[in-house]
């Protein structure tokens, strides 16, 4: 007796509902475009609501001088040259209008007195050029992206998980997943998929995403699709995540902790700044700030519990309660403790995928037909090392963008060509893990995982250390082979954790067969047996399969742009 299978056609899927993806069905709707949105978390906890600290775009309200070319060389300077420079041009240029479109959907941005929008400073930006609210612009963002879709009346399905793509002949035809809640099964067929899904950073042991979001499925369900993986070694690592509790590990303390006069000391009370970045301190990059809680760590002067200390107890009291309400609300929640008093205990987190799909710059279209990918999951745009900001007016322009193209590739189609024997492998992959009772557990297996990429693929990387993070991931995928599941009347979670495991073990091989390949140090990517940049490795390295590397030259930066490219103060700035 088979599962339920609902049939549902729609002209336009969107996959994930996160900001990217609701921006992406908030264009078709507006365009009078059908649209269907499916994800497999609550559509108001979506990952966007953990981005505390704005939005990029030189709007020039607090700053006459600044414009979207300054933007565009800064962007590409913290990229280390490895972002594309087309794709940064598409998005600081477009800033502006996607910061219009949220005011035009009801965004609360921090204004000035006379009505301006409020701009603050971020790490690496020339000028003031980040539109907050508070700090809990992402959670904003998504609130107001909900309520314009709610107005728009959208359909959205946020219990659903999509494990396959359906692709005929290079052209993708719709999707294939399951119901969280009764299990019962979709098959959805479109005209175009749009694929919003997020980054890999869940395959860390610590990280700034949630339990189960992050987990590489983008990855996945694009390289089973034909699509390629661009860039995926560079992973950001956030210097300030929560070491406990241990259900917690990785949450996110604001770097407005540092920008706002925070110190960094390590286990013997030294301000270990001082040796890694003297003029800046603790608002040096957040690249730097993370190598060098990293190497306190590891060179044993850490904290007991394996972490460093930031302190702002020193800081008026009332300037946590304004400046830092979040950070201040969160340690109470998580661990009974009053920051105003005591330091907090943090360590190097997992926090941002500066790879993903392979998508071209000017649609985010994903060299199968009929299928584009946006937000964490597309690449082009952060290089080795992401401006703070930068997400969020990424989601914007190209949740726009990819909307626009979805539209109008559904209207030229002729016909949809369908495949039955697609639907089927869908379905019999789904059928056959349902089935699995081997000794095997899914949770276990994705902690050996999480502790291989922690130890061999973190935040420093060397060779051998790599290599043996094959060796033990090729045990981890052997064992994948024997797990069991066993869905309950609670629901079909287990099953999810079993596709959450598929995908986590193919990005981890992803990103360690990547950053074998970059023999040298470059923004996030450190390799201790490479200290040095190479000159011949600014090139993007894409991955279609295990083995399967190659370079990918990077077009010039325009000379405009690279005439204002500089080295910037972050003196006096927040770096989120």
């Amino acid at each position: 007796m088979h599962a339920l299978e609902n049939r549902i056609a729609t002209p336009v899927l969107v996959i994930g509902t996160g900001g990217a993806g609701l921006r992406a069905a908030i264009e078709l709707a507006e365009r009078g475009v059908g649209v269907l949105a499916v994800g497999k978390r609550p559509k108001a906890d979506a990952h966007t609501t953990l981005a505390a600290g704005g939005v990029n775009a030189a709007l020039a309200t607090m700053d006459p001088e600044d414009s979207w070319q300054q933007h565009a060389a800064d962007t590409l300077k913290e990229s280390y040259l490895l972002a594309h420079p087309e794709t940064v041009r598409i998005v600081t240029e477009g800033a502006a209008r996607g910061i219009e479109d949220l005011e035009r959907y009801g965004m609360p941005f921090a204004r000035e007195p006379d009505g301006r929008i409020s701009l603050r400073f971020f790490g690496a930006h020339s000028y003031r050029r980040t539109a907050y609210a508070g700090d809990y612009t992402g959670l904003e963002i998504q609130r107001t992206l909900i309520n314009r879709a709610a107005q728009l009346r959208i359909p959205v399905l946020d219990t659903v998980y999509v494990t396959r793509l359906l692709v005929r002949d290079g052209a993708v035809f719709g999707a294939y997943g399951f119901d969280l809640t009764d299990g019962s099964r979709y098959v959805v067929h479109a005209d175009a998929v749009i694929l919003a899904t997020g980054g890999h950073t869940r395959i860390w042991r610590r990280t700034s995403s949630r339990r189960d979001e992050n987990t590489g499925d983008s990855f996945r369900l694009a390289v089973l699709a034909g699509c390629r993986i661009r860039d995926a070694e560079l992973v950001q690592f956030h210097p300030s995540g929560l070491i406990a509790p241990e259900s917690a590990a990785g949450t996110l303390v604001s770097e407005a902790a540092r920008g706002e006069g925070g110190i960094l000391r390590n286990g013997l009370g030294e301000r270990f700044m001082e040796r890694y970045d003297p003029e800046r301190m603790e608002l040096s990059t957040r690249d730097r700030v993370a190598l060098a809680a990293y190497t306190e760590i590891k060179q044993g002067r850490g904290t007991p519990d394996g972490g460093v200390w930031l302190d702002v107890s020193h800081l008026p009291r009332e300037t946590i309660m304004t400046r830092l309400p979040r950070v201040y609300q969160t340690l109470l929640e998580l661990q009974m403790l009053d920051i105003t008093r005591q330091p907090i205990e943090i360590a190097p987190t997992a926090h941002y995928s500066m790879g993903g799909v392979w998508v071209r710059p000017e649609d985010h279209g994903t060299g199968v037909d009929g299928l584009y990918a946006i937000g964490e999951a597309a690449s082009g745009l952060h290089g080795a090392n992401r401006l703070g900001g930068n997400s969020l007016i990424e989601l914007l322009v190209y949740g726009r963008l990819a909307g626009q193209a979805a539209a109008e590739h559904s209207a030229g189609l002729e016909a949809q060509r369908r495949s039955a024997g697609a639907v089927a492998e869908a379905r019999a992959e789904v059928d056959e893990l349902l089935a699995a009772d081997g000794p095997e557990n899914v949770r276990a297996l994705q902690r050996a995982l999480r502790d291989i990429m922690t130890e061999h693929a973190g935040v420093v990387r060397d060779e051998s250390g790599l290599l043996q993070g094959l060796d033990e991931l090729a045990a981890v995928e052997a064992r994948m082979g024997d797990v069991g599941v066993h869905p309950d009347l609670a629901g079909f979670q287990d099953l999810a954790h079993a596709f959450d495991l598929k995908s986590a073990a193919l990005a981890a091989r992803a990103t360690i067969e990547t950053a074998l390949e970059r023999r040298e140090t470059r923004g996030c990517h450190n390799r201790s047996d490479h200290p040095r940049l190479d000159p011949e490795l600014r090139v993007n390295l894409v991955w279609s399969g295990p083995g399967a590397v190659e370079r990918e030259a990077i077009p010039p930066v325009p000379a405009a742009i690279a005439a204002l490219m500089r080295e910037v103060s972050t003196a006096g700035k927040l770096v989120e």
